[in-house]
């Protein structure tokens, strides 16, 4: 079941807020996350799909059927909220059934199914406890089976795992990740944790301002970024203008560096990009890319210290990531050096 967003804008009354003309397509058992600053419309995006928001342009089509006029109940969408949305009336087996109880489903036959699922999520030994006695990571669990009770077309996840301490959020997804494999759902992830996005979905789209700026497999979009937006948002990094001087060499006004060009002529503006992970301490006396300078603030983060590295000149400080900091130097391999047009 595919999901196809084409050419799809909305305004909310009296606003300029909304989308603009957004186009992507979830395929058949893909996960997609959307990520995103706070306003960029992620939610709304997600509300448009589920119908809790109405009134769009474009079309929204689940393997091929519009669902532009459909009701939310219509849909056949399963979604998981940010708060799980349990009913603290119910036991954990009926909220999984709740679903399948408004379809008619017999007693029998969605009791059966509602166990099947808690069973795969690992809870079938918590059917008829209140859902306030269980964990929060336990109750995300509970809201993913119900979600999947009624065999959904589609699965959206609204910050399915915010919610969450960081202890239990790691093993979570990876069990999130697990399930809508093992079902195969066409699932649109929406989330602020970029860590989440990376290692959870096939692929990652960044919004801002009600915009798609790129959507692309996680490492390619962290290794190429389509504009400096998405290059500052998807991980760590330092960003410079420069520009370039000659085939494979950009200036930075307060030095040169090896750089792979392309067809970009002398004089092309440009911004370089430098990942953290990929500069080197202390490299040797007379290679390629090697800047002098000394080590700022210093971050202990366990296997490896993140650091500031001042080059003069640069104006901002060099970001670097290494088991120890540099004491004089930093290097930066010409094929770790990413160039940016806009």
């Amino acid at each position: 079941m595919s999901l196809v967003l084409d050419h799809v804008s909305y305004s909310y009354p009296g606003t300029t807020q909304g989308l603009h003309d957004i186009s992507l397509d979830v395929r058949t058992g893909e996960l997609v996350a959307v990520i995103g600053p706070s306003g960029s419309g992620k939610s709304t995006l997600l509300k448009l799909v589920s119908g809790l928001e109405t009134g769009h342009s474009g079309r929204i089509a689940l393997d091929g059927e519009d669902l532009s006029h459909k009701p939310v109940h219509r849909r056949h969408i399963g979604m998981v909220f940010q708060s799980y949305a349990l009913f603290p009336h119910l036991d954990v087996l009926d909220n999984v059934a709740y679903g399948l109880k408004l379809r008619k489903v017999p007693a029998a036959e969605r009791h059966r199914r509602a166990q099947e699922l808690l069973d795969v999520v690992g809870l079938g030994d918590y059917a008829r406890r209140a859902v306030a006695q269980l964990s929060g990571g336990q109750q995300q669990r509970v809201a993913l089976a119900r979600a999947l009770a009624i065999d959904p077309r589609a699965l959206l996840l609204d910050e399915p795992l915010s919610a969450l301490d960081a202890s239990v959020r790691g093993h979570l997804r990876d069990q999130i990740r697990a399930i809508q494999q093992r079902f195969n759902a066409t699932t649109l992830l929406v989330t602020h944790d970029q860590e989440e996005a990376l290692t959870m979905a096939d692929r990652v789209a960044v919004m801002q301002d009600g915009r798609l700026l790129q959507i692309a497999p996680p490492r390619e979009l962290y290794e190429h970024p389509a504009n400096r937006t998405v290059a500052r948002f998807v991980g760590l990094s330092t960003l410079l203008p420069g520009t370039v001087c000659a085939s494979d060499r950009v200036d930075l006004g307060f030095a040169e560096l090896a750089a792979p060009t392309g067809t970009r002529t002398p004089g092309t503006a440009v911004h370089v990009l430098i990942r953290p992970e990929h500069i080197q301490a202390d490299p040797p006396a007379g290679g390629l890319n090697r800047l002098t300078g000394r080590t700022g603030a210093r971050r202990y983060l366990g296997s490896l210290t993140r650091y500031d590295f001042e080059v003069p000149g640069a104006g901002i400080p060099f970001l670097a990531e290494s088991a120890w900091p540099a004491r004089e130097a930093i290097g930066i391999a010409p094929a770790h050096v990413r160039l940016l047009d806009d």
